[in-house]
């Protein structure tokens, strides 16, 4: 893709993490424009792993107010290659179908994505997760510190919001009522 010099250059970093898979996940992003930085992140209740991957770079793209250049780096292989091995093209002339006859994952996903990165000039890089990469760390953290947000937001409360904390599950049912629990 041949690069505008006119459009400005933002470095995006993403990812995404599931507590389970499916289960609660979360995706967080850092946008990086000159001297400017941008964090966002957020939760959903029953998701995969690769779905937050994917809701990661759509929630960055989405943020640009104008057609930018774009690194996106992530630890997401699933993300990177489906854009840098041309995967989409391959998954839109069968019609959204593996050789299998399985339907490809998370397609609704897929169409909002690529209609953001149409916007964009964009680059896919892969980086190593949980490794050296300080940004793809701090996307890591508050990745996973939206899943413990919704952690909090969904334990049960008592009648004055007050967070109930349960006691370990090495203790049996029996053992409750001695205990006064």
């Amino acid at each position: 893709m041949q690069q505008s010099p006119s459009r400005k250059h933002v470095i995006i970093y993403t990812d995404g993490a599931c507590s389970g898979n499916p289960g609660p996940g979360g995706w967080a992003c850092v946008l990086k424009f000159g001297e400017h930085r941008k964090e966002m992140n957020g939760y959903m209740q029953e998701t995969t792993n690769n779905r937050m991957e994917l809701f990661a770079a759509i929630s960055a793209l989405g943020a640009l107010k104008e057609p930018c250049r774009v690194t996106l780096y992530s630890d997401s292989s699933y993300l990177v290659d489906a854009f840098e091995k041309h995967w989409i093209e391959g998954w839109r002339r069968a019609n959204w179908v593996h050789k299998d006859g399985t339907p490809v994952p998370n397609k609704d996903l897929w169409f909002i994505l690529m209609a953001q990165a149409r916007k964009h000039e964009i680059q896919f890089v892969h980086v190593a997760g949980h490794s050296t990469n300080e940004e793809n760390n701090r996307c890591d953290e508050l990745a996973r510190s939206a899943i413990e947000e919704w952690r909090l937001i969904n334990s049960p409360h008592d009648e004055d919001g007050q967070l109930i904390i349960f006691p370990s599950e090495g203790i049996r049912n029996d053992d409750k009522t001695k205990s006064g629990i």
